[in-house]
């Protein structure tokens, strides 16, 4: 990417949102000599021992309890952390008052030498990456993974200078401050619903979405979903019109066809099979279709993507069977946090679903799960904040009950499930009700059913 940096030696810079992301953040700003200001809802002692050291060594100064406009008004630009939403009261004050507000991809767009793969969407963006960067190592490339999983692009800035592919999965709240950031392949998997309660609205999610493809065809190699109605809704013209597709469509770039992936590649096709891999499921051969395009360009030997494909493994919390026990299947998709996802997920269970849902509410119309639950659940069990909405939506569909923690909810799904049945958990919500993220949901659950198996 081309551009000036937007970071100067002396210059007063604040990070608002000190998580992952924005102490990786704040620790890059003090290696290229900005004065950093950082702000958090915490207070200096509730953060980790060196959370608290990197603060320190750090910073010139430190605001906790909350972000306020007298405080970040000392900077001379503020980088916004994603988790941050936009609409904060001393946010709107500051960008109303001619602050220069930005996101970490802003700040990374004209400092990243090496090319970049950019990957979002709502559903399936860390499988791809995942997927992508495994094909890059296995054909010999040197790669950064990260972004919206893992390591923060702060810390690609510290660390990734000799690197020769970088691959992000982007969120759309990164998307919503990315500044001049123009990927060289940029691959959308689908839109659903998600993160309403933070956009407003399903167009201004999607519009966050798009900026992805801010650069256009000119710069960036585009890879969409051919069989997404919203993506087709939502895609400008223009780039559909440049666009290489992926799904089960005949004409598609890279096509799913049966248990595998055909992909057209000059003039002709390679098959790629997915039989007896992780990958082989509904989602993953999408999946896998996605990442082929998207690594398309850099040449790789088609027999070390057959190697990497046949051994990846999709990581916890996405359709994973934690176990089966007297017959009933028990499947981890606490990562499925939207309406789209838990569609998704009961698509590939099939019938004689036990589905345990619920969590903090995102702002979803959760009546687009009733089809969906209406041809495979038997069962709801309702967790957290949005149990009430849930219930309103679905429950004069199946029967329903409440739960009052994941433990209670694994033991009442045992007591309702016979042979042949599944127990899924797929919540269409956040986690942070009750939980500190999803994976720690998804743990809470597979511990429960562990427990369950080892009872007599």
């Amino acid at each position: 990417m081309n551009g000036e940096s937007l970071i100067k030696p002396g210059m007063s810079a604040a990070v608002v949102g000190c998580g992952r992301a924005g102490l990786a953040m704040v620790e890059f700003l003090a290696h290229s000599g900005a004065h950093v200001l950082a702000s958090d809802t915490r207070l200096l002692a509730d953060f980790a021992g060196n959370e608290q050291d990197l603060l320190k060594r750090c910073t010139v100064g430190f605001e906790g309890g909350g972000h306020s406009v007298e405080f970040l008004s000392q900077a001379e630009l503020i980088v916004v952390s994603p988790g941050i939403d936009l609409r904060h009261p001393a946010l709107t004050r500051l960008r109303h008052g001619g602050a220069a507000l930005v996101g970490e991809l802003a700040v990374a767009a004209p400092l990243l030498r090496a090319p970049v793969i950019a990957i979002t969407g709502t559903n399936g963006k860390t499988t791809v990456t995942e997927v992508v960067g495994a094909l890059l190592q296995e054909g010999g490339r040197r790669v950064f993974v990260g972004g919206n999983i893992g390591t923060p692009v702060g810390t690609c800035l510290l660390e990734a200078a000799d690197v020769e592919v970088i691959v992000l999965e982007v969120s759309s709240f990164q998307l919503e401050l990315s500044g001049g950031f123009i990927p060289r392949v940029g691959v959308l998997l689908n839109i659903t619903p998600d993160h309403l309660d933070r956009h407003g609205s399903l167009d201004h999610y999607a519009a966050a979405k798009m900026r992805i493809f801010q650069g256009g065809p000119e710069q960036t190699d585009i890879v969409i979903n051919g069989d997404d109605p919203l993506t087709a809704t939502y895609v400008p013209a223009t780039v559909a019109a440049a666009a290489r597709r992926f799904g089960c469509r005949q004409g598609a770039a890279a096509m799913v066809d049966g248990e595998g992936v055909v992909l057209a590649a000059d003039g002709g096709r390679q098959v790629f099979p997915l039989g007896g891999s992780s990958l082989n499921t509904a989602s993953g051969r999408m999946n896998s279709a996605a990442a082929l395009l998207a690594v398309q360009r850099f040449g790789l030997d088609p027999a070390a993507i057959r190697r990497t494909l046949a051994t990846f493994q999709v990581g916890p919390h996405r359709m994973q069977v934690v176990a089966e026990i007297g017959g009933v299947r028990f499947i981890n998709d606490s990562k499925g946090t939207n309406t789209g996802a838990v569609i998704s997920g009961l698509r590939q269970v099939g019938s004689r679903v036990i589905l345990i849902a619920g969590g903090k509410d995102k702002g979803e119309d959760y009546r687009l799960l009733r089809d969906a639950v209406k041809q495979t659940v038997k069962h709801l069990i309702l967790i957290g904040e949005a149990a009430p909405s849930l219930a309103e939506a679905l429950g004069d569909l199946v029967p329903w009950t409440p739960a009052g923690s994941m433990e209670d909810a694994v033991r009442q799904s045992a007591a309702l499930a016979i042979f042949g049945d599944t127990v899924l958990l797929s919540p269409a919500c956040a986690s942070f009700d009750m939980f500190a993220n999803y994976k720690q949901r998804g743990d809470r659950f597979a511990a429960a059913v562990e427990r369950l198996a080892e009872e007599p």
